[in-house]
């Protein structure tokens, strides 16, 4: 028996590439980006996310570690693509570090929204410690910024992670204003090149997302153009509501129904609805 398994594991060695692939360059590693957005909870919120050590360090202490894990992770990131501007990693994390404090400011309004708009939410702490919708925003706030600097990889770790945490896909790419309220969540999926404004919420299973690919001449896809829609201010969009395309808007004030299929913009002020004998 042992012979036999010794000849199969021979033979499919042989036929499988390893490590002479990738030779010494490795990718980032996702268990450390996702420390990182850990340790950037306990830096925002520390009654709420405490270390796993939990023995609170000081704030220039726990600033400086995810300082040092986000240049390493960028450097790795950059070097796997063999990118040149793996030597500037340095300024890279420093650039994203200076943002963290208005992520955290633009956060506190996000809980804000969903304590003042959720009858459920017993209070803004509530919010912050258990919601899920405020868990995927959060990391989608830090991953945008990857997505900005143009780092590879890590935006799309951070946000598959609060995907795989929550059931809400939010692209790192796409532009979300203040005040943003995800209120339950599960399903919701947000394209890349979507903006959305301020005060807006979103119900579960709501897809913004692309009606069709422009094709190159081997027909693929074309890489970015602008293909999913613009959400305007103070705008309510109810559960199971799919709005697709790059030239569709959302009049500011509207409010979209639950199960509304929209391929075309609405003005502000509407009111879109499903209805069944149309």
């Amino acid at each position: 028996m042992s012979d036999l398994i010794g000849k199969a594991v021979a033979d499919a060695a042989a036929g499988l590439p390893y490590r002479e692939e990738c030779g010494a360059v490795a990718v980032p590693s996702r268990r450390a980006v996702i420390k990182m957005i850990k340790q950037i909870q306990t830096l925002f919120f520390p009654a709420f996310f405490p270390p796993e050590s939990g023995e609170l360090p000081e704030k220039e202490t726990l600033l400086r570690s995810i300082g040092d894990r986000m240049r390493d992770e960028i450097f790795a990131a950059f070097r796997f693509l063999g990118d040149p501007r793996a030597e500037q990693s340095d300024a890279i994390a420093a650039k994203i570090l200076s943002t963290l404090p208005d992520i955290r400011r633009k956060l506190l309004l996000d809980a804000e929204a969903i304590y003042e708009g959720d009858p459920a939410a017993p209070s803004k702490a509530a919010v912050i410690f258990s919601y899920p919708g405020f868990l995927a925003i959060t990391v989608y706030r830090v991953a945008h910024e990857f997505y900005l600097c143009g780092v590879p990889f890590l935006d799309r770790i951070l946000t598959e992670y609060a995907h795989e945490k929550t059931g809400i896909d939010i692209h790192a790419g796409a532009a979300i204003g203040e005040y943003f309220f995800i209120d339950h969540g599960t399903g919701i999926v947000i394209g890349e090149t979507t903006t959305i404004g301020d005060h807006v919420k979103l119900y579960q299973g709501v897809t913004l997302g692309a009606k069709s690919f422009e094709l190159d001449d081997q027909g693929n896809p074309i890489k970015g153009t602008k293909r999913h829609p613009d959400i305007g201010n103070h705008v309510i969009i109810y559960a199971n509501a799919t709005i697709l395309g790059g030239n569709t808007k959302i009049g500011d004030g509207s409010v979209v129904g639950g199960n509304v299929w929209l391929t075309h913009s609405i003005e502000p002020g509407t009111v879109a609805y499903y209805n069944e004998r149309s």
